[in-house]
């Protein structure tokens, strides 16, 4: 058994006022799931896996509204499940409710410290279950809501900060980009990115507004060699890409939210798919996902800008190559994502564009 999606169909004529909110259900044994299934299919879209690296690949892929998760699977236990979805910046916020017959105290303070929302005792009882998750959708979209209105009323201060830090990442993009534009449009550009692979409005403000610092350690290299009309010599492109390490010790370490998810975009940015990328050699979902997402932004704005060692190139031009580069230099999954938003992503570049195509 692998990935089942269960949704009931709508009778013809009939007029969908809200579309059902999706849960995930994730345990090896099928019978457990189709009880579950069973349970919900009524009220909410379904969705099952049988194992946690399935889980992984569904949410990365359609991010569900919350997640009843069993703890003991083969392979990728409930526990790592939760842990790699919690320290996801594009997942975080997924309420996460364990379903296990294990239910120690110790296993309940470990998956509540691991960010889980509850727990439900096997064997399941049908009303608890859908008690539980009522519960924590509510709960989920009254944050949702929440977070909604303290962004209206704090957009000018994040106004403030976007400026700011955009000016940060100027002094260092102006070596090679005497508009300092390109900061502002990849900005946006993974923004967009990070709505489409399921960050929520928070999470996209924040990565916009850390994703200018991404080259902030090209203060540290030589004008000589960021400034060069050619080729660079192997010496030299092993000095270029010291700004990666370099812009991560600028921003240091510090408490903030913003500056943690600037460092970790600044360190791995340049890291491929492949894991032929630097600084780090890391691979596919070993590279964390903000990185995967500004590199996408930053080599589409780069491809499409004019620099010292390069004219402008067309659209069609950038994205041909970009989709050669898909499962090799770039996230194929966030890359199809970004083709799909490509009306907005124009939108962007028209508006913050420096020079006519």
């Amino acid at each position: 058994m692998g990935i089942v999606t269960m949704a009931i169909p709508v009778e013809a004529g009939a007029v969908m006022l809200k579309e059902k909110q999706t849960v995930l259900v994730v345990d090896d044994l099928p019978d457990n799931i189709d009880v579950l299934v069973g349970t919900l299919k009524q009220k909410y879209q379904v969705k099952a896996a049988v194992n946690g690296e399935l889980a992984l690949r569904i949410v990365q892929d359609s991010p569900p509204d919350i997640i009843l998760l069993d703890i003991m699977m083969p392979g990728i236990d409930g526990f790592e499940v939760c842990r790699r979805l919690k320290a996801d910046y594009t997942t975080r916020h997924i309420p996460i409710i364990f379903i296990t017959a294990k239910i120690t105290i110790e296993d309940e303070i470990k998956g509540l410290e691991l960010g889980a929302v509850d727990y439900i005792s096997k064997p399941i009882s049908p009303p608890i279950v859908k008690a539980r998750v009522r519960t924590h959708l509510a709960l989920y979209d009254q944050n949702r809501e929440l977070d909604r209105k303290v962004h209206v009323q704090t957009e000018e201060l994040h106004e403030t900060r976007l400026k700011v830090i955009q000016r940060l990442g100027r002094a260092a993009e102006f070596k090679d980009d005497d508009t300092g534009l390109h900061v502002i449009r990849m900005s946006h550009y993974a923004r967009v990115l990070g709505l489409a692979a399921g960050m929520n409005d928070s999470e996209a403000e924040m990565l916009m507004n850390a994703a200018p610092m991404h080259d902030i350690g090209k203060i540290g290299i030589p004008d000589s060699i960021l400034k060069k009309n050619g080729r660079l010599t192997e010496e030299e492109y092993e000095v270029m890409k010291t700004h990666c390490e370099i812009g991560a010790r600028i921003i240091g370490e510090d408490s903030s939210e913003l500056l943690q998810m600037a460092k970790t975009v600044a360190l791995t940015h340049h890291e491929k798919w492949n894991g032929k990328g630097y600084p780090g050699g890391l691979q596919a979902e070993d590279i964390p996902r903000v990185g995967r997402i500004v590199a996408i932004a930053d080599v589409f704005d780069a491809l499409t800008s004019k620099r010292p060692y390069k004219k402008v190139w067309t659209v069609e031009k950038a994205l041909t190559l970009m989709r050669e580069a898909s499962g090799k230099h770039f996230d194929p999954t966030l890359f199809a994502l970004f083709v799909q938003s490509m009306p907005e992503i124009l939108s962007i570049k028209e508006l913050h564009n420096s020079h006519p195509e």
